[in-house]
Parts: structure tokens; C-alpha cells; sequence
């Protein structure tokens, strides 16, 4: 077998040019495929992530029929001491409290009914990046009595920073919440139905104005392992009885995960035409290769090579050309699936407006993890190898003196 290797290797460098041809044909295939896989993931990672963090979290807790009813009626008690054991859980990366609630905001004589958020500034932030988006003003503070408005809601009533606004809805048990706020900072959300209703208020000043003192209305958990949720949620089980709802994030965005399901659907049939077109380049350049080596062939046979014996060869050469585009193939595009990853492609136009519609940054953003490596590079060198069959094919069929005249 090792001089069968041998041969093979020399073999291909005999003829240089043939080599390189039919090892970029595996090459670009690889490529191909990763990057085309690396933004399907990259897309339906950014979805899941983006909504896991903004609102849902990979687990949420409410009141049994909060997510039917959102009303402050449905609220639970906020115990710090069952938070402190939930943090032993080492697959829990961040717990996010959350008082939600809608409420008239008015300016002047423009009014509209918003959503306003109770939040712990810090904790917040640390998950959206809450902070990043201010273009005017501050950001909140844990004892802040002012308020954060969306921009484009701004706009809407006029408002400036350091300008007061006046909320007024119903708090918990029915009772009025109405407050002059200040204006402390102006966020900007790249999606525009956030942009014109978020308003945020920090979690004490908020239980305070809707009297729901020491109350929440969810509790969002991120986990470390997204893999985990199923045994996070039996674990959560153990410090919430029946009168608490606990759901993840499939649960929460049903149209999330059909959406993805769908586009994942034809992703692959788009994958599997590219595969096609990757397995007649892969197929032309073997057969090419196989046309230019009939003289060879018919040579090596008429002075005693067994056909058994040069279809191994044959082989051996096809693995190698194909060992040597996929390994090109994979370490080329690591460069450049990282570079996608850290600088998602922006969309503009049409596109742009469809994919803020669904509510999402329109970007089209990549992903980068082994295992689409492997699912990739093993696809491709499938094809290579059955594409092999032929010259292993054509050698059995071959006659030497065809071979010779031709």
C-alpha cells in the first residue's frame, strides 16, 4: 500500500497544472458551502439571540397568566433570597428582573400610549447594551426618578432632554400611577415600532409609581448553554410552584421558530442545489483529467499493471486532490468567515425595511463553530469520492490497444 501511495503522490505532480485545476474545483466548493451554511446559522443565531436578549431571555418566569393578560394584576413578588440561590446554578449567566406595564405618556397636547419598563439599570445593561444606544442624555442610575424615551417618540411629543413628561395609567390592584417625570436620556433603536412606544424607568422608582412595591412582572434567565434549557427549567421547578409559569424562548416566540424553520427549509434546498453544481464541477474536472490520462492508462496496462491495482491508484490520487482543496478550502475560510462574523454584511432598501418589519437589525450576520466545518468538509469530500467511481469505472472498461491508438 505504501508504494501504491507513493505513486499516487508523485502521480499528481507530474502534471502540475491538472492537479491544482481539479484541487480548486474541491476548493471553491468548500468555500462555497461554508460561507452559504455560516449565514444561515449566523442568521438564525442572530434572531434567537437578539430576541433571547431584548426581551425573553433562554427561560422566563411570570405570574401563571401573565402572558395572556399582561396586566400588573398578574405580577409575583420579587425574593431576593430565591435569586441568590438561582445564581448557584452555574448554567445561569445573568437573571434579568422586569416591571412591564402600558401607560399614557403626554407632552404638551400630543399623547400615546407606551410601553414602560421597570428595569435594574446595571443588570440591563450588562444584557442589551442599554447604554449604547443613548444619543442624548444619560443613562439611568439604580435611584434615578427620571425617565429614558425612545427617539423616534421623542419626536413624537416634542421632548428634549431635560423637558418633563407625564405618565398615567393604572397600577397594581387598580390603583391611579400619575407622575411629572424628567427626561434623562433618549435611546435609539434601529427598529421602528420600538423606537416610537419604549420608554424605561429604573425597578424602584417604577414599583413605586404603579404601587407594586417589591413586585415584577417577569423574570428573564440567560443561560451559559443554550443546549440546557430543559434541565435549567427542571431546576427552577425546585423554587417555583404552579402558581408561576415557567417558559423558554420557543415557547415565548412561536413565530420565531417557525420562521426559522421555514427559511432553514429552503436553506437546504438552496444548500442541496449548491452541492449539485459543486458535484458536476467536482465530476467535470475528474472526468477531464481522466480524458487526458487514456494514453497513460492504456501504457501502464499493456506493460503488465494489473487494473485493480492502477484503480487504486486512481483513487489514491482523488483522495489526495480532494484532501488538499478541502484543507485549502477550510483554512482560506477561516480568515474570512471570522472577518463576516465580526462585520455582518448591512442591507439597504427594500431588504433593509423588510427585515426591520420582522424586527430585527437589517444586517446579515455570520457564524463560526466546528461543527458546520465538519458537516461541510465531509459533504464535499463525499462527493470527490464518488465522483472517483467513474475513472475507476473507466479503467475497468478500458482496452490497451483503444487506449494506445487513440
Amino acid at each position: 500500500m505504501i508504494t501504491y501511495i507513493k505513486l499516487a503522490w508523485r502521480n499528481l505532480w507530474r502534471n502540475k497544472k491538472r492537479t491544482l485545476i481539479s484541487a480548486a474545483s474541491v476548493f471553491f466548493a468548500v468555500i462555497l458551502s461554508l460561507i452559504m451554511r455560516s449565514m444561515q446559522q449566523g442568521y438564525y443565531d442572530y434572531m434567537i439571540d437578539s430576541s433571547v436578549r431584548l426581551y425573553t431571555g433562554h427561560i422566563q418566569i411570570h405570574g401563571k397568566d401573565f402572558w395572556e393578560k399582561r396586566s400588573l394584576e398578574e405580577s409575583m413578588y420579587f425574593d431576593q433570597t430565591v435569586i441568590q440561590k438561582l445564581k448557584e446554578n452555574k448554567n445561569i449567566s445573568q437573571i434579568i428582573p422586569r416591571l412591564e406595564t402600558f401607560s399614557l405618556i403626554s407632552a404638551g397636547k400630543v399623547s400615546k400610549i407606551v410601553q414602560v419598563n421597570g428595569i435594574n439599570p446595571e443588570i440591563e445593561n450588562n444584557v442589551t447594551k442599554l447604554s449604547e444606544k443613548i444619543v442624548e442624555g444619560n443613562y439611568l442610575k439604580e435611584n434615578s426618578r427620571g425617565i429614558l424615551i425612545a427617539e423616534g417618540l421623542a419626536k413624537l411629543l416634542g421632548v428634549n432632554v431635560g423637558d418633563s413628561v407625564i405618565l398615567y395609567g393604572q397600577g397594581y390592584h387598580g390603583v391611579t400611577a400619575a407622575a411629572v417625570i424628567p427626561i434623562e436620556g433618549i435611546v435609539k433603536f434601529a427598529i421602528p415600532d420600538q423606537n416610537k412606544s419604549l420608554t424605561y424607568l429604573a425597578l424602584n422608582y417604577s414599583q413605586q409609581l404603579f404601587s407594586a412595591y417589591d413586585r415584577i412582572t417577569s423574570l428573564s434567565i440567560l443561560l451559559n448553554d443554550a443546549d440546557e434549557i430543559e434541565s435549567t427549567k427542571t431546576f427552577l421547578k425546585n423554587y417555583f410552584d404552579n402558581s408561576y409559569e415557567i417558559m423558554d424562548w420557543a415557547e415565548l416566540s412561536p413565530e420565531l421558530v417557525q420562521s426559522i424553520q421555514v427559511d432553514n427549509a429552503s436553506g437546504i434546498i438552496m444548500l442541496g442545489i449548491l452541492y449539485v453544481v459543486i458535484a458536476f464541477g467536482i465530476f467535470g474536472t475528474i472526468m477531464m483529467m481522466t480524458a487526458e490520462r487514456v494514453k497513460e492508462f492504456g501504457i501502464l496496462i499493456s506493460i503488465g499493471m494489473k487494473k485493480g491495482k492502477l484503480a487504486i491508484v486512481t483513487i489514491l490520487e482523488t483522495i489526495f486532490i480532494s484532501f488538499i482543496g478541502v484543507a485549502a478550502g477550510a483554512l482560506i475560510s477561516i480568515p474570512i468567515l471570522l472577518y463576516l462574523v465580526n462585520h455582518p454584511i448591512p442591507l439597504t432598501g427594500e431588504t433593509a425595511d423588510a427585515i426591520l418589519a420582522w424586527g430585527f437589525d437589517p444586517i446579515i450576520p455570520f457564524a463560526f463553530y466546528p461543527g458546520m466545518y465538519f458537516a461541510q468538509i465531509w459533504t464535499v469530500l463525499a462527493i470527490a469520492f464518488v465522483s472517483a467511481l467513474y475513472p475507476v469505472n473507466f479503467i475497468r472498461k478500458l482496452k490497451p490497444s483503444v487506449a494506445l491508438r487513440g
